[in-house]
C-alpha cells in the first residue's frame, strides 16, 4: 500500500548547470547532496524534490514526468523566468481549481508553476 511520495526526482545531464537553474533561477536552497555530486536534494513545503546526475541509467527527457512547484505569484514568477530567457512550454492557463504554466529545465525537463485557486 503506498502511503505518500518519498521524493520526486528528475534526472539532468550536466548537474552544475541543473544547479544554476533550480537553485539560481528558480531560489531552491540544496538541503542534501550526495558524496560526488550525483544527486541534490531539496526541501519544499513538506516534500523533497532531487536532481540526480547518472548519464544513461537515468536520461532526461522532455515527454517524461513534470514537477509542480505551488508559487505566491503566478503572473510574476512566469514573468520573471521569462526575463531571465527560461524556455516556456506552455503559458499560463486557468482551470476551474487552480492557474499554472509550464517553463523547460536546461535539459527539457518540464516544470510546472502552479497556483491553487482559494476555495
Amino acid at each position: 500500500m503506498i502511503t505518500e511520495i518519498a521524493f520526486t526526482g528528475s534526472p539532468v545531464t550536466d548537474m552544475k548547470r541543473a544547479r544554476a537553474f533550480y537553485e539560481g533561477v528558480l531560489g531552491l536552497k540544496p538541503t542534501m547532496e550526495s558524496p560526488g555530486g550525483m544527486w541534490v536534494e531539496y526541501t519544499v513545503g513538506a516534500s523533497t524534490f532531487g536532481l540526480g546526475c547518472y548519464g544513461e541509467a537515468w536520461k532526461s527527457s522532455p515527454d517524461g514526468t513534470c514537477v509542480a512547484f505551488e508559487v505566491d505569484d503566478l503572473d510574476a514568477e512566469m514573468s520573471r523566468l521569462k526575463s531571465r530567457g527560461v524556455e516556456v512550454h506552455m503559458e499560463i492557463m486557468d482551470t476551474p481549481v487552480c492557474r499554472f504554466g509550464i517553463v523547460c529545465d536546461p535539459d527539457g525537463n518540464k516544470v510546472m508553476l502552479h497556483k491553487r485557486k482559494a476555495h
